[in-house]
């Protein structure tokens, strides 16, 4: 490591501001907790409010001569081999729309997988860049999308080749990854760069048994949420550069854009204390985790009922190139069970949360802070849900559309689907309309439906039944969805 990697300088400064006794007569209007509700200050903490201060005029003084946060920056690129890291107090969501803005703008073309995050739809609203969709490699045994591969990526830029660049998404919150050297190779046959969102990659850099690392496969930029597979708090994100096809000074102005100007210290120093626990003690923490998932895979396989996804069911020809094991992906067999229906009953049943919930399958998210206290309550909970689940009615049915009915043609722009006139309809009168939102289960976030396409009975269908069984839309102008917002 070419960096002192023990130091984390917006840690060190956070903790030398409270250590000096400052007076501040700037926000936050708090005082460093003096005027806190009591009760607030009982549940949250007193520590949050003395460490919540100003970056500008706070942290560091008003010019911010200290450089704390771009020392803690170029330790974080050194860290992950990138070399240029951006910090972020608004999540993976502005990381995304700012690598979009830095390298295509409006009108102008930019190949997206269409398994992509809703933030992404955001960003085309925003920017009006024309998208090329490409589609994910999908399994319809097991109604699952996996990333497109560099050969869909290669006819996709040889039918558009004034494409500014293109965008995948790996892992996916189900922990399947894309062949991620072939994308980035097929980019730069056309002097073009790559953007993964990688929000669910944290961990990859440290360990060589997971998904080859964004920076190591030669993207240009990588988009990654630390709130999520790291224990950053949440919105906390980073967005990493490397190589000259995007220019540092552009990254960042299209970030500064559109974020805020009062970012969160605390949220800084969880990043940065993030980096220094992963540079010294990474690959120790990754491989406990890795042992974790792998016996907590075993433990629910042997839950009649339960299945846990692996390579074998996710990885091969026409599927994902890679998988990452921490996503513990569980398929409910039989009809009495659906995700939804026992993603509820683990929270009302057990106080157990999990990932995501679709029609057929829950997520348990495992990290380096998992352990035998956390996953042998789960374990004890899905072996009661196996044992209870003789009893209940049969689940609701949702009508999963074959891969080619759930693709539906953009009829114009997301951007000018979304500010045109619009009409409120019923879902019964909805086929043939042209949407203007964006319509998308959560999680994961990834949108059925997206503003300028044309609406098709099998997917409203589908996102009916969806409903009726369980499904989350909350973007949905009517969430129960009886009505859908389209075109006048």
């Amino acid at each position: 490591m070419s960096l002192d990697h023990s130091r984390a300088p917006v840690l060190e400064a956070v903790d030398a501001f409270r250590r000096k006794g400052m007076l501040s007569f700037s926000p936050p209007g708090h005082k460093q907790g003096l005027g806190v509700d009591p009760e607030v200050r009982r549940i949250l903490g007193a520590s949050v409010f003395e460490h919540d201060l100003l970056a500008s005029g706070g942290l560091d003084d008003r010019r911010m001569r200290g450089q704390y946060l771009q020392e803690a920056e170029r330790l974080m690129a050194d860290a992950v081999h990138a070399d240029h890291t951006f910090f972020t107090t608004c999540g993976s969501s502005l990381s995304v729309k700012a690598a979009m803005l830095s390298v295509a703008g409006p009108e102008q073309q930019l190949l997206l997988g269409r398994d992509a995050h809703k933030s992404v739809v955001s960003a085309l609203i925003l920017s009006g860049i024309e998208p090329v969709w490409v589609e994910p490699r999908w399994d319809p045994e097991r109604h699952l999308a996996h990333p497109p591969s560099a050969q869909d990526f290669a006819e996709a830029f040889a039918a558009h080749p004034n494409a500014r660049g293109a965008l995948v998404t790996s892992p996916t919150p189900y922990g399947s990854a894309a062949d991620l050297r072939g994308i980035a190779e097929i980019c730069h046959q056309h002097g073009r760069p790559l953007i993964v969102d990688e929000a669910w990659g944290a961990h990859l850099p440290f360990h060589q048994d997971l998904p080859t690392w964004a920076m190591d496969a030669g993207a240009d930029v990588c988009v990654t949420s630390i709130h999520k597979m790291g224990t950053g708090l949440e919105q906390g994100s980073v967005f990493h550069l490397q190589g000259d096809l995007v220019e540092p000074e552009v990254l960042q102005n299209r970030a500064d854009l559109m974020g805020t100007t009062s970012p969160s210290v605390l949220v800084y120093a969880a990043l940065d204390g993030w980096r220094r626990q992963m540079a010294l003690h990474g690959h120790e923490l990754v491989s406990h985790a890795l042992e974790t998932a792998a016996e907590l895979r075993v433990g629910i396989e042997k839950i009649d009922g339960l299945h846990v996804n692996d390579a074998a069911d996710f990885c091969g020809p026409g599927l994902a190139d890679s998988l990452d094991p921490l996503p513990v992906v569980i398929d409910l067999a039989g009809p009495k069970l659906s995700g939804y229906r026992v993603a509820d009953w683990l929270r009302e049943q057990r106080s157990i949360n999990v990932h995501l919930a679709d029609h057929r399958r829950i997520n348990v998210q495992i990290t380096h802070a998992d352990s035998p206290a956390t996953t042998a309550p789960l374990l004890d909970a899905l072996r009661d849900l196996a044992r209870t689940a003789h009893s209940w009615d049969e689940a609701s049915v949702v009508a999963v559309p074959p891969p080619a009915e759930l693709r539906m043609e953009q009829a114009c722009l997301p951007r000018d689907a979304f500010f045109a006139a619009t009409d409120d309809v019923p879902i019964s009168e909805a086929a043939g309309r042209v949407a203007a939102e964006a319509v998308t289960p959560y999680p994961p976030g990834i949108p059925v439906i997206l503003p300028g396409e044309r609406l098709t009975e099998p997917v409203l269908t589908y996102l009916r039944t969806g409903v009726r069984a369980g499904m989350n839309l909350p973007d949905a102008a009517d969430p129960d969805f009886r009505t859908v917002r389209v075109v006048r």
